[in-house]
């Protein structure tokens, strides 16, 4: 179980995505399975190129709406615990304090684990 996260100091558009995606797959073998949101920034061509280009890439999409099954919200949450209340100087000290959470949260897969059991994801008997 990993987590892989981007940062950029823009926002994401579909472009981004896909040159994201197509980071990922060439950094991990195997099947993959994608959980994410049905966001704009996660469908149209550029992410249909990649989708064929590798088809060990499944995708899974959570329902509209329904941001307490995204394990994704958990992480956020926690690194906003990490992270309120403080005084941020500069868009440095912001990255560097995402960095710092996103290796804190990498070297636990209890945490990882925890993440994904806390979302309302249906799981099987």
């Amino acid at each position: 179980m990993g987590l892989y996260l981007r940062f950029q100091p823009r926002h994401f558009q579909t472009l981004d995505v896909a040159g994201f995606l197509r980071a990922l797959l060439r950094h991990l073998r195997g099947h993959i399975i994608l959980l994410w949101d049905r966001g704009s920034i996660h469908r149209g061509p550029a992410i249909e190129a990649v989708c064929q280009a590798y088809p060990r890439l499944h995708i899974e999409e959570f329902p509209a709406y329904a941001p307490e099954l995204n394990p994704t919200e958990q992480v956020w949450n926690d690194f906003k615990g990490r992270t309120a209340n403080s005084l941020l100087r500069d868009t440095w000290e912001l990255r560097r304090r995402l960095s710092t959470n996103t290796r804190r949260v990498r070297r636990s897969q209890a945490k990882l684990r925890a993440f994904i059991l806390s979302a309302k994801l249906p799981s099987p008997p």
